[in-house]
């Protein structure tokens, strides 16, 4: 009989043929070797498999199904994992070579500990670094503190005891298999898992030092939409009404708030003004109290994006840098 791996890592590939070789490669690259890679072929049309089937390490495993989006993979990916411990990673995002063994680690001396993530990098499509270095909250994170900021970052940081997701598990609506993420979600699929397992498990949520993993930011993908991108979290918001209602009515107005001025920021990187000074008046109208909370970056987005509403000609990257350095 073949011992389980110590950590399996799920990677969804649909359509990324321009990255997916990089991602593949960091995790193959990692200095703890005692994993499988499971990919979940989503039924892409490009020559992303053709790519993965390339590979010949024995621990690369490749699971095909219909397109079911982000979450469905995943969904498929932590049904199938035999590790101890689950990782995921995206297909266009990129692991450093330290980042499982130290995860690894970091779980086995702390049993409490159910999630444990690191910072992250931000790059571009291309791959250049963008100067964007999450600083997270690492140490005794409540479910306010992840409705508010999300220190886990992205679907890409986290690695997780397997016991996480079997205690979070539910039923397909139609199609009864188990599910961790809400494959009805194409947005936000992460913070409503992520918020799931604060509000209804004792399981710890914990960050390690250093930035682990590089981010791609594609301005071109679904994120760009910052209304669609509302609407996801909103319907996230939606679920936690019903979850906890106490925690909803307390936290929701803030959270709502970041979030309205974390689409702002996006639209002043994409020259938008009218709209994000729009969405800044919604986020000090939703809770005034994110400019003590955190004055430093909400008077900068707020500046930014009336220097660009009322004086576009004169907008230049200096907007950029400045948001990146608050």
């Amino acid at each position: 009989m073949i011992n389980a791996p110590t950590v399996t890592i799920v990677m969804p590939v649909y359509n990324t043929s321009q990255y997916v070789e990089e991602a593949i490669d960091s995790v193959l690259d990692q200095t703890f070797e005692d994993f499988e890679l499971l990919i979940i072929d989503d039924g892409g049309t490009d020559e992303s498999m053709t790519l993965c089937r390339a590979y010949t390490d024995p621990r690369i495993h490749i699971i095909s199904q219909e397109n079911r989006g982000l979450s469905g993979a995943r969904n498929t990916g932590i049904r199938e994992a035999s590790g101890q411990f689950i990782a995921l990673l995206d297909s266009d995002d990129v692991w450093e070579p330290v980042k499982l063994g130290r995860h690894v680690r970091h779980l086995k001396q702390n049993p409490r500990v159910g999630i444990s993530f690191a910072a992250s990098r931000t790059m571009d499509a291309d791959g250049r670094a963008m100067r964007v270095v999450q600083k997270p909250k690492l140490k005794n994170i409540s479910a306010s503190d992840i409705y508010l900021r999300n220190p886990v970052g992205n679907g890409s940081a986290p690695v997780f005891r397997r016991e996480v997701f079997q205690d979070i598990a539910f039923p397909h609506p139609t199609m009864g298999y188990p599910c961790y993420f809400d494959e009805s979600f194409r947005q936000s699929e992460d913070i409503e898992c992520w918020m799931r397992i604060a509000l209804t498990t004792g399981w710890k949520f914990e960050g390690i030092s250093g930035s682990l993993t590089r981010y791609r930011v594609n301005e071109s993908g679904l994120s760009a939409n910052v209304i669609r991108q509302f609407e996801a979290w909103d319907r996230m918001r939606a679920k936690i009404d019903a979850l906890d209602p106490d925690f909803s009515a307390k936290w929701t107005p803030v959270a709502q708030a970041f979030q309205f001025r974390y689409l702002a920021r996006r639209c002043v990187c994409r020259n938008d003004g009218s709209m994000a000074l729009n969405l800044m008046r919604d986020a000090l109208r939703s809770s005034p109290s994110i400019l003590w909370r955190e004055p430093q970056k909400t008077c900068t987005t707020l500046a930014a994006a009336a220097w660009l509403r009322i004086a576009p000609e004169l907008a230049s990257a200096s907007l950029q840098t400045a948001l990146r350095k608050a």
